[in-house]
């Protein structure tokens, strides 16, 4: 069966698994690692087909939870069904949970044991849950969490950070094989959330900025592209730095091509960058429209958000003058400049249904992604006010 054609980063899988599973003195590992980087560019495509393989042939069990796969799935259950369907698999690890819960005739071929008691909150904690998976299959835990910052979003996704925490601590102390436990995510604000200050479950945790795709994907790239007309690696390398290192412009671009048996050699490299170049102006531009389309409030709060990054407090007196300083500069007239705290306050529910902002559980808010300050700032409306 034909699969994707996938470009793979070896190297570099072996030297994030090295550091994950190192048990060295002072290794900040054992705390958690987190890596950031901008959405579409090749993140969690490395976590699934490099780095979760090295790390299995490197001796780790590994539980992957994607929280971006279903939006509308709570991430606390996400985690938590995560680890139910490692365990699903493991009999004799359930034949431990099942006896320290009081079922002590279970028969291993055809287990009674319901997973529905391990989670937040249940009979089974998941430190007993992770404990009893580590005892059994003697290997250290790898859970990864992609696009972790949504965990935060909500209740039961904070009581299970929390929850990981208490496993973490357990699984790394001589009684078991360990626990290291990898947060990726789109957005380093967001993600820094879990782990900039004392009251998270993961303080501490290093972060790691995921280095982009380099020269080396484009000189695969263009060998494999298999278009009508040959690709440069130095005439695309530029091009994809402009497209933002998104290896999804490329493809569309090359999509449009492999068709097309009108386009020659002579022209063919010049029609594929102008196509990315489009194609990266088209997004820019249907982001730009959402975010020029906003009444004054509701753009006055973004940009004000985007201008203070993580210090954004939204109700202070502070955050409310630079409210009225962001009305001022878009040319309000003075009888128009008005900001209280209902105003902002349905702003931001407005920001938050267009995707422009993102808020926690505990309601700290944020930027949605990168690309949206970048637009701003390339707009002039981040000026006067960073």
């Amino acid at each position: 069966m034909a699969t994707q054609l996938l470009y793979h980063r070896p190297h570099l899988a072996q030297r994030f698994a090295k550091q994950i599973l190192s048990v060295s003195v002072g290794s900040a590992s054992v705390s958690g690692v987190f890596f950031a980087a901008p959405r579409r560019t090749g993140k969690s495509t490395f976590v699934r087909e490099d780095l979760r393989p090295e790390l299995e042939a490197s001796g780790a069990l590994v539980v992957y939870a994607d929280l971006w796969a279903n939006p509308t799935a709570d991430p606390g259950n996400v985690i938590v069904g995560a680890i139910r369907a490692k365990l699903a698999g493991a009999h004799n690890a359930l034949l431990r949970l099942a006896k320290s819960t009081g079922l002590d005739k279970v028969r291993v071929g055809g287990l009674s044991f319901d997973l529905e008691r391990i989670g937040l909150g249940a009979e089974v904690s998941l430190t007993d849950a992770l404990a009893a998976l580590s005892d059994e299959t003697k290997q250290l835990i790898v859970l990864i969490i992609d696009e972790a910052q949504h965990a935060i979003t909500t209740e039961a996704g904070v009581a299970a950070l929390f929850a990981l925490k208490a496993a973490r601590d357990e699984l790394n102390s001589t009684s078991h094989h360990g626990l290291r436990v990898i947060c990726t995510g789109s957005n380093q604000d967001k993600l820094a959330m879990l782990r900039n200050s004392k009251d998270q479950a993961f303080f501490g945790a290093p972060m790691v900025n995921f280095p982009t795709l380099g020269e080396d994907y484009i000189d695969w790239f263009c060998r494999k592209a298999d278009l009508p007309f040959p690709l440069e690696p130095e005439a695309v390398w530029p091009l994809f730095c402009e497209a933002g290192y998104r290896p999804e412009l490329l493809g569309a671009a090359a999509d449009k091509f492999r068709f097309d048996f009108q386009v020659d050699e002579a022209t063919g490299p010049e029609k594929f960058a102008a196509e990315v170049r489009r194609l990266a102006e088209e997004l820019a531009k249907t982001l730009r429209s959402v975010v020029h389309g906003l009444t004054p409030i509701q753009s006055a709060v973004l940009r004000v958000m985007a201008a203070t990054g993580e210090n954004y407090a939204p109700f202070e007196s502070a955050t409310m003058d630079k409210y009225k300083k962001a009305l001022e500069l878009a040319g309000l007239p003075p009888e128009d400049i008005k900001a209280d705290v209902p105003g902002v306050q349905q702003a931001l529910i407005a920001l938050q249904e267009k995707k422009l902002a993102w808020r926690a559980a505990r309601g700290i808010y944020a930027v949605e992604e990168k690309a949206i300050v970048e637009v701003l700032r390339a707009d002039g409306l981040l000026s006067g006010l960073e």
